[in-house]
C-alpha cells in the first residue's frame, strides 16, 4: 500500500474528529452507508460497521473518492480491524413491493441488527426502527469515518455481487456500468427486454417501450 501523504492523513484525522464528537456514546459508535438506490438492477446493499478508535486506517474515505483497487484493499483492512461489520440487502423484487426508500431502510435494519451499538451515524436517511438511537448526517460518507468505512463495505460488497450477475446476465455489461441507466445497459434493455433482477418499477418505460418480455 502506498504510504499516506500529509494532505490524506490531515483528511483521515477529520474524518476521525468529527466522529470523536460523540465519545460520549461510548466506545461502541456505528456508522451506516448504502450503495445502489439508484440503479436499473440488482440489490440496494448496505453496510453497518464499527471502527476501533486506534488503529486508524488513513486510506478510509468516501468510497466514491477511491479508486476500485484502493476500495479493495480498504474492505479486507477494515474486514481485519473493525469492531463489528454487517451488511443487509433489500432485493429488486422488494424495491419494487415497498419502494427504494422503504427497501433501503429494511437492508438498514438487516445490517445493523445485531450491532452492539451505543449510536448509529448514517447517511442521511431518518425514521429507522433499530434498538439504538441514530444520527442522520448529510454527506455522512464524506464527514464521518465510520459511515465513511461502511461505504467503502457497501460498495465492494455491491460490485461483486454485479459482477456475479454480469456472468448471468453478460448482454447488459453489467461489470461496466454497476446496473445504472447507462446508455449501454439501456439499449441492452431496449434490445433484450429485462432479467429476472431488473427493478420493474425502475424500468416501466423500457419495457413498454420493448414489449415488456423478460429474458
Amino acid at each position: 500500500m502506498r504510504r499516506p501523504d500529509e494532505k490524506r492523513l490531515a483528511r483521515m484525522r477529520a474524518l476521525a474528529t468529527h466522529d470523536a464528537g460523540f465519545a460520549c456514546f461510548g466506545s461502541s459508535l456505528a456508522g451506516m452507508d448504502e450503495v445502489g438506490r439508484g440503479p436499473l438492477l440488482g440489490s440496494v446493499v448496505v453496510a453497518c460497521v464499527i471502527m476501533p478508535r486506534e488503529p486508524l486506517l488513513p486510506w478510509v474515505d468516501d468510497s466514491k473518492k477511491l479508486s476500485p483497487a484502493r476500495r479493495r484493499e480498504m474492505y479486507q483492512a477494515i474486514l481485519d480491524c473493525a469492531l463489528y461489520v454487517g451488511v443487509g440487502a433489500a432485493t429488486a423484487q422488494e424495491i419494487d413491493t415497498l419502494n427504494i426508500l422503504a427497501a433501503t431502510k429494511l437492508a438498514m435494519q438487516r445490517a445493523a441488527q445485531e450491532a452492539p451499538a451505543t449510536l448509529c451515524l448514517v447517511d442521511a436517511v431518518t425514521g429507522l426502527a433499530l434498538p439504538f438511537p441514530t444520527k442522520p448526517i448529510i454527506h455522512g460518507d464524506a464527514v464521518s469515518y465510520n459511515i465513511a468505512a461502511a461505504s467503502i463495505v457497501a460498495k465492494v460488497t455491491r460490485d461483486r455481487q454485479l459482477q456475479e450477475l454480469a456472468k448471468l446476465y453478460p448482454e447488459y455489461g453489467l461489470e461496466r456500468n454497476m446496473g445504472y441507466g447507462t446508455a449501454e445497459h439501456i439499449s441492452a434493455l431496449m434490445r433484450c427486454g429485462p432479467c429476472p433482477e431488473h427493478r420493474r418499477s425502475f424500468i416501466g418505460k423500457w419495457i413498454s417501450d420493448a414489449g415488456g418480455e423478460e429474458t
